[in-house]
């Protein structure tokens, strides 16, 4: 039975310079960066990777391009298909079981703001339309809307509804889910990982580790551990560069940024999302050199990933 726990990357898209195209060799090449970092997995297609964005023709190119990269290398692929609209749901989260996806990462559906009700039934549909496991999306400070704990019990009797990432940045919501049900809890931000962890949640969706997946690996394997002393010194070496990456300008604007500026460019973002200011940059060069992180090759970092 697939389980989910330990360090999930919320994949980058690579862009081409004009942001017209994927470069899908840029892709290919973060993902084994990745497996190098000892990720236990990817999340291609979600709002890291700019999905809302992505032609559907893409959509398809970025999940065939993780599945053919990432299954050989022992990742689990977990491909965003949520919508606000619950056919286009289930159409997305049928596409990504057939280009051979684990799960699909469903969002609250967005901008519509449904009751508890309307949101138990979106998730129910999904699960019901085929036996693709399905992890939660809960994330109110981009769908308007949470997903209660008291709904999350409901959805967790379904057999195919295993997993959520919980972004509300609450640790009472993360508390309640837990005393409610078993559902595997993943923290959805870089700072808060060690956190929910403590009120059982068993690892995290990843922004901060397309950049040392390495580290946040290691912070995954020390809560495994219950290695409190080595928690907290990963904790502290990428608190402030994880806190950064979400609040300097919104998700993925920063996170480009620094892969840029660590020679590792993945093009520009797309409209309506613009590149990083002057002064973003500035800060976020100031957070990277706190972390520790220094602009070398992807093929070194590669090596120095299979080393440690």
């Amino acid at each position: 039975m697939l389980t989910f726990e330990g360090a999930y990357t919320a994949l980058i898209t690579p862009l081409t310079r004009d942001g017209l195209a994927v470069d899908l060799a840029r892709l290919e090449e973060h993902i084994r960066f990745q497996s190098k970092g000892g990720v236990r997995g990817i999340v291609p297609c979600g709002t890291t990777g700019e999905a809302p964005t992505l032609e559907e023709h893409e959509h398809v190119a970025v999940i065939e391009c993780a599945v053919s990269a990432g299954r050989p290398l022992g990742l689990q692929i977990i491909a965003g298909a949520g919508s606000n609209s619950t056919s286009h749901a289930i159409h997305l989260h049928r596409l990504a079981a057939s280009l051979g996806a684990h799960a699909s990462l469903q969002v609250t559906p967005y901008y519509n703001k449904p009751s508890q009700e309307g949101i138990y039934q979106h998730f129910m549909a999904i699960a019901d339309s085929g036996d693709l496991p399905v992890m939660l999306y809960n994330v109110p400070g981009r769908a308007a809307v949470a997903i209660s704990p008291e709904t999350v019990e409901r959805l967790a009797k379904h057999p195919n509804i295993v997993a959520i990432k919980e972004a509300t940045g609450s640790m009472d919501s993360a508390s309640e889910i837990r005393n409610r049900c078993s559902i595997a809890i993943l923290s959805g931000d870089d700072s808060l990982t060690a956190s929910f962890a403590a009120v059982g949640a068993i690892g995290v969706v990843s922004v901060v580790s397309n950049l040392v997946p390495d580290r946040v690996a290691d912070l995954c394997r020390n809560i495994h551990e219950n290695d409190l002393a080595a928690i907290r010194r990963s904790h502290a070496s990428l608190f402030g560069l994880s806190r950064g990456l979400l609040s300097l300008d919104v998700n993925p604007v920063p996170l480009k940024c620094a892969m840029e500026l660590l020679g590792r460019d993945t093009g520009t973002v797309r409209l309506p999302l613009v590149r990083a200011s002057d002064s973003v940059r500035t800060t976020v060069q100031r957070l990277l050199n706190e972390a520790k992180i220094e602009a070398i090759s992807t093929q070194t970092m590669c090596a120095d990933s299979r080393g440690a």
